[in-house]
């Protein structure tokens, strides 16, 4: 097993107020801020966007610039309650709607969650694939499946910690810029038809789906949950004036982010616009894009633009996991390992991609990275509705309560999208609902009904609400009388691997006994003969290895102590497991090394296999060696 069960108080509690903005003063302490919101930022310039923006620069010229632009001020806005979400309450999003709405509620609000980022991780896949496709000349189908290697990258970054991480992070969206810089420079376009492009005006249908995929592919939800909880890495002081100051310095840092992922999106939008456009190539396909750049720009244009789109993939890959995390935290107080966590979200985007390339074609992939796009902004109202709810309490909230005219606005953004989704949904699901069977038209319908009950819901549930749900995410339980039963451990298994951290196990063990307690020693021969042969192997390790153990139980029994032998074979976790369990032993004692990133794949994980196979307390070790 690999999927442990518990409450968790803390969001993202490997990181956890693990950078100390306290110990630093003056522009290093404002340093010591800048990061999660760079992170947040990569979302916004990720390969969906690349689609949206080309496509709506290339059919409507700086028209949707404008959607842009607002798109980019809503994303300020809602970054910035989301931040302030995490810094007052110590809460993320996802904990948040925990405390707050029903069990069925909150399970529907996390499947709808894991969809958005499922979607944006396609996005991310989709957009890599077709980067390494560029530089390569690899067919499509084989860059979407090299794109599962990114999973190793992500655990290497993560071991490393969280500066680092955002360190890499910057520097990926540093490249990112410059590539568009440098083809901004080389177009020289026109800046007052720049301007009247920050007119709004929407043309016809089509404009409105990829007004609403642009502002799915900037404002993205599962960017909420992760803000509400990358700020928690910083350690503040939790006096009203460090609160504030968190608050002030985070602003500052979303401010510089967001709007140079908007400078991003709006060079996309106008190479587009400029290039295909005024020419009369109407681009569909990023590759196109890639095609038509040399004819325009020279050499050094397409290579930018590969390059670029991978460093977008890969960057938002990275926050993508992260959001996940969060959500199932948050939502199901569940955690599991990293590395089955990144392989599942990468296949629930690499199984559809690989079907629609399969089925389809290379032809239907830019199509499906608008919708993707799309996807995530039905699932926009969703999780602005309740921040909004949160930051405006003001029991929960105190004196950092958001104040009335920024209530006002939230609001006000909140119903833009919602209607801006509901209309785009009425208009494209039309024609499939009158040309549908009558099961499909059931099925849309009830749909419908269920979802926009839902969004009601949550919309009205403060005001009709008589109380609150009491919370499942306690950070301490209710105080009680101290009542003590001390357990008494007269079978101690000890696991052992000859090497000088032996002496540390059984000395932990000894520390645990009492005056009839056996100690059993365990060791796993895992020779090639053992391996095949098990128990009845008889090599040269074999004997030796069970020699070992009897000089070690020698020793013991000179020493006044009760001890046993058993020797194991093939499966180190497997057989730790089954010995145990075969001397009813009621203590394992374990060694940890502490391997993390890489070394833990290689070593294996025999601590966390072991003790979720076992009933009894497992007394884990440090052999770490300090420095």
């Amino acid at each position: 097993m690999i999927i442990e069960k518990k409450i968790y108080s803390k969001s993202l509690g490997d990181v956890h107020e693990s950078i100390d903005t306290e110990k630093r003063m003056g522009w290093k302490r404002i340093f010591s801020f800048l990061g999660p919101a760079y992170l947040i930022s990569v979302g916004y310039m990720d390969p969906g966007n690349w689609a949206t923006d080309l496509q709506g620069g290339s059919k409507f010229g700086y028209s949707l610039i404008w959607v842009l632009l607002m798109s980019n001020l809503m994303a300020l806005l809602l970054q910035g309650l989301s931040a302030r979400l995490g810094i007052v309450r110590g809460r993320d999003l996802a904990q948040a709607n925990r405390e707050a709405y029903p069990k069925f509620v909150n399970f529907t609000l996390y499947i709808l969650a894991e969809i958005a980022i499922a979607a944006c991780d396609l996005a991310e896949v989709l957009g890599m694939a077709i980067g390494i496709q560029l530089l390569t000349g690899l067919p499509l189908i084989w860059g979407v499946c090299f794109t599962v290697l990114d999973t190793f990258l992500l655990l290497y970054l993560q071991s490393l910690g969280m500066r680092k991480m955002e360190a890499f992070i910057i520097a990926l969206v540093a490249i990112i810029a410059t590539a568009f810089l440098i083809q901004m420079i080389l177009i020289k376009p026109d800046v007052g038809e720049i301007a009247r492009g920050f007119a709004p005006n929407i043309k016809n249908d089509e404009a409105l789906y990829i007004a609403i995929g642009i502002i799915g592919a900037t404002v993205m939800p599962h960017n909420l949950y992760l803000h509400s909880a990358l700020v928690q890495t910083r350690k503040i002081n939790r006096t009203n004036e460090g609160i504030q100051q968190a608050i002030k310095f985070n602003r500052i840092d979303s401010g510089v982010a967001l709007n140079m992922a908007f400078f991003v999106n709006a060079a996309i939008l106008i190479v587009a616009a400029n290039i295909f456009l005024k020419t009369g190539k109407q681009v569909t396909e990023i590759r196109e894009a890639y095609l038509l750049l040399p004819h325009f720009l020279g050499n050094v244009a397409p290579t930018l633009f590969a390059v670029a789109l991978i460093a977008a993939g890969q960057s938002s890959t990275i926050t993508g996991t992260l959001a996940g995390q969060i959500v199932m935290e948050g939502y199901l107080s569940l955690r599991i390992n990293p590395l089955l966590r990144r392989l599942i979200t990468r296949m629930l985007a690499i199984i559809p991609a690989l079907i629609v390339i399969i089925i389809y074609g290379e032809k239907q992939i830019d199509s499906l990275l608008i919708l993707s796009q799309v996807i995530l902004s039905v699932q926009l109202g969703f999780a602005i509705i309740p921040l909004i709810h949160f930051v405006s309490d003001k029991t929960k909230m105190g004196d950092f309560t958001i104040n009335f005219f920024t209530k006002i606005i939230a609001w006000i953004i909140a119903a833009i999208l919602v209607w801006l989704n509901f209309k785009m949904l009425i208009s494209q699901s039309a024609p499939v609902f009158e040309n549908a069977p009558v099961i499909p038209k059931i099925i849309i319908g009830a749909s419908g009904i269920f979802f926009t009950g839902l969004l009601l819901y949550i919309i009205f549930e403060p005001a009709i609400a008589q109380r609150k749900i009491s919370t499942s995410i306690k950070i301490h339980p209710e105080m009680k009388n101290i009542s003590l039963d001390i357990p008494l451990y007269n079978r101690i298994a000890i696991a052992l691997d000859f090497s000088e951290n032996d002496m540390k196990l059984i000395s932990y063990a000894i520390g645990q006994r009492n005056a009839r307690t056996q100690f059993i020693l365990i060791h796993i021969v895992e020779s090639v003969s053992a391996k095949l042969w098990g128990g009845q192997s008889d090599d040269y390790e074999t004997r030796r290895d069970q020699s070992q153990l009897d000089f070690y139980v020698d020793q013991l029994k000179e020493k006044g102590f009760n001890a046993i032998s058993c020797l194991g074979f093939k499966n180190r976790a497997k057989e730790i497991v089954r010995l145990v369990k075969e001397n009813n032993a009621d203590m394992l004692v374990v060694g940890a090394h502490g391997h993390r990133g890489f070394k833990d794949i290689i070593y294996g994980e025999t601590v966390n296999s072991v003790r979720h196979a076992l009933q009894i307390p497992v007394l884990m070790v440090s052999l770490k060696k300090v420095d």
